[in-house]
């Protein structure tokens, strides 16, 4: 939680110093290649092919044996990284071209777009770094520190708004770049963060490389494959990132601002529960204890579902006051909050699909099984650029939005049928009972949402900050306060699970 609204809170300062202009969209763009491999090392490749075969190695042979382990991946995957950034500094220019074409028609962006790909290329081995030692913690059952470690990379940008950007115009580089300095150190902090409580736990870095290392060898194999597998959103993101390049100025910053708050949900309800899931799912398939394996999956999908339909419904009501809550001052305009909001409105029914990925993937890979999640992802991909090649032309970028949520569905939707088969069901008739009583909750706190909102903005009509607050805090909590007294009504005893569980982890009960 600290992480992603800490992501939010960097959203809003950006937002404020440049709006959704050029330096903002070449600063998108120059990330997108960098941050594709953070999110397919972080959430895909670590997640599928890294944290099943370590927690193996510990259980069976020791901490002596993971240890190592650990080392000889995290100098396989520095060694592969430190290439792929020697290479893309000297093919940023192509790299740039070939993703914004569009941009060479605005004099100076496609420039600019170079130099910052080539000052954030180092992100990439640092995260991947940082990553390897987020699944030793999270195979030892320790979630906070790797969950609160990329909070550096959003405090570490944070600081540069106040202290690099100011200072980029005396060394004659564009304000923006302090920012892309930052999001450098921000990678740097998560390898910081995570190493004292690793050495606490008795890992040492050893410089070792083993390439005829059976585990090594197990984490390579899944690897590749594995991060196709979950690869979906953030292809498909990338895709909408380039199609957007031909939609204007601001087009690429709109879709981002509204990706980066849809996926605020995602990242407390979809990649939290896939994360504390998966080391029990792991176990379980070592143990080939398939019936333990369904009910942990059916478990997490369930609670997955009470927390991420209530947030998708919110989003889609209260899309626009909480983008102008969050964003809405300085250089971004009504205009910027109209066009954002209508993304993540168009983003938002997506949310599920997003969240069932990030359970029902690592599962298959838990399981050994690589194939199965790698067709699904290639064929959720083929349906997004497919979707978004139509759409873009009907509904220019708010298409892109909605083609991506589209093929989310698909990806997810696919992924739980075949799943189904493989660990022999899914609790399926709890499952439905559950999605459909929550749906019924949700909308009647949507619609409870809407109507405090709108009486909100006649009785408190303004624009400033605090009065803002106030309407989208208020709407928020006779939401909630509807969606709690619906969902008792209903006895939906997994909405009272989730709520005892939350309350539990915050120290209420």
């Amino acid at each position: 939680m600290t992480s992603r609204v800490l992501a939010v809170a960097r959203e809003t300062v950006i937002a404020y110093l440049f709006g959704a202009g050029n330096d903002m969209d070449a600063y998108n763009v120059a990330f997108r290649v960098p941050n594709l491999l953070r999110d397919l090392f972080a959430e895909g490749a670590i997640s599928a092919a890294f944290v099943p075969t370590f927690t193996r190695c510990l259980s069976r042979r020791g901490k002596d044996a993971a240890w190592r382990l650990g080392n000889l991946v995290i100098n396989t995957l520095a060694a592969v990284t430190l290439a792929c950034v020697i290479a893309g500094w000297f093919l940023a220019p192509e790299l740039a071209r070939w993703f914004a074409p569009e941009y060479a028609l605005v004099p100076g962006k496609l420039e600019l777009t170079t130099l910052l790909t080539r000052i954030m290329l180092p992100f990439i081995t640092m995260i991947a770094l940082g990553v390897v030692m987020m699944g030793m913690l999270n195979a030892l059952g320790r979630f906070f520190i790797p969950a609160l470690s990329p909070a550096m990379f959003n405090i570490a940008t944070l600081i540069s708004v106040f202290t690099l950007v100011p200072l980029m115009p005396r060394l004659g580089w564009p304000r923006i770049a302090g920012i892309a300095i930052g999001t450098v150190l921000g990678g740097a902090g998560q390898i910081l963060l995570q190493w004292p409580v690793l050495r606490r736990e008795g890992w040492r870095y050893a410089a070792v490389f083993d390439g005829r290392d059976e585990g090594l060898r197990e984490v390579m194999r899944l690897m590749g494959p594995g991060t196709i597998g979950l690869a979906a959103v953030q292809v498909n993101v990338f895709v909408n990132t380039v199609l957007a390049t031909s939609q204007g100025t601001g087009a690429v910053s709109w879709l981002n601002y509204a990706f980066r708050l849809m996926y605020l949900p995602i990242g407390l309800f979809g990649v939290s529960v896939g994360t504390a899931a998966l080391p029990d799912i792991a176990r379980h398939a070592a143990a080939s204890d398939l019936p333990a394996m369904r009910r942990t999956v059916s478990d997490a999908l369930r609670l997955m579902l009470m927390l991420n339909v209530p947030a998708t419904v919110g989003l889609i009501v209260l899309a626009r006051p909480i983008v102008a809550l969050l964003l809405e001052r300085g250089n971004f305009g009504a205009g910027d909050t109209a066009a954002t909001a209508a993304a993540l409105v168009c983003y938002a029914p997506g949310l599920l699909g997003y969240a069932v990925v990030k359970i029902a993937s690592p599962t298959f890979y838990a399981l050994r099984d690589s194939r199965t999640p790698v067709m699904v992802s290639a064929l959720s991909v083929g349906v997004n650029v497919a979707l978004n090649l139509a759409l873009v032309r009907v509904a220019g970028f708010r298409g892109l939005a909605l083609g991506t949520a589209v093929a989310a569905i698909v990806n997810g939707a696919l992924l739980l049928w075949l799943l189904r088969g493989r660990i022999g069901g899914l609790d399926g008739r709890r499952n439905a009972r559950a999605l459909v009583f929550v749906t019924i909750a949700s909308v009647l706190m949507g619609a409870a949402a809407w109507g405090a909102e709108y009486a909100l903005e006649i009785a408190l009509p303004g624009h400033g900050t605090l009065v803002r607050a106030v309407r989208v805090f208020t709407s928020i909590a006779v939401a909630l306060g509807v969606l709690v007294a619906v969902a008792r009504v209903l006895h939906i005893e997994e909405f009272r699970e989730a709520l005892a569980r939350a309350a539990s982890r915050l120290g209420m009960s």
